[in-house]
């Protein structure tokens, strides 16, 4: 089962995607809940944003895998349930990586080989798209590899939810569990 969970900055998706991940662990009688944490401990404000979702999901029984890039290479267990946090960040490591050419589609292949090995993957993504600001090459570059995971996200998941103000609105629903 792949869910993706979109929002913009300060939507509310990851705390949304985190009870989500804990409840599906317990429905499901998966055998670990894992966190597959993307964002690169670089500079004081990533170090904060790390800090506060290391806080927010403490006592929930996570177990923490980093895995900045090359995810189609990580190995999880059958029987897991996984939130990854989140392809945004996956997205720009992958990109700026000097070995990888083929940012979209190898983290989307990564994301649906977790989803075919795993009892469920809530993928976490942000919704950068609309904000109509100029930006360089790079930038637009960047919204264009992030816009095709997304896209292709949305084909292969079976739940697509955006969190809106901390409410969370079914896009795509086709779960056969009624989550």
């Amino acid at each position: 089962m792949l869910i993706t969970v979109m929002g913009g900055s300060g939507s509310g998706k990851s705390q949304y995607a985190e009870d989500l991940a804990v409840s599906l662990f317990h429905r499901l009688s998966a055998d670990r809940l894992i966190y597959i944490a993307a964002m690169k401990p670089y500079g004081s404000e990533a170090c904060l944003r790390i800090e506060r979702h290391r806080r927010q999901r403490a006592g929930k029984g996570f177990e923490t895998l980093e895995c900045f890039c090359r995810l189609k290479e990580l190995a999880v267990p059958q029987n897991g349930v996984m939130l990854l946090e989140c392809v945004s960040n996956l997205a720009a490591n992958e990109m700026f990586d000097e070995k990888n050419k083929n940012t979209a589609e190898d983290i989307t292949e990564g994301i649906v080989r977790l989803a075919e090995n795993s009892a469920a993957v809530i993928a976490v993504t942000n919704s950068i798209f609309s904000d109509g600001a100029d930006c360089g090459s790079t930038t637009r570059e960047y919204i264009k590899a992030l816009a095709r995971i997304n896209n292709e996200l949305a084909v292969f998941s079976d739940r697509v939810t955006e969190v809106v103000c901390g409410i969370p609105l079914d896009i795509k629903n086709v779960c056969k569990i009624g989550i």
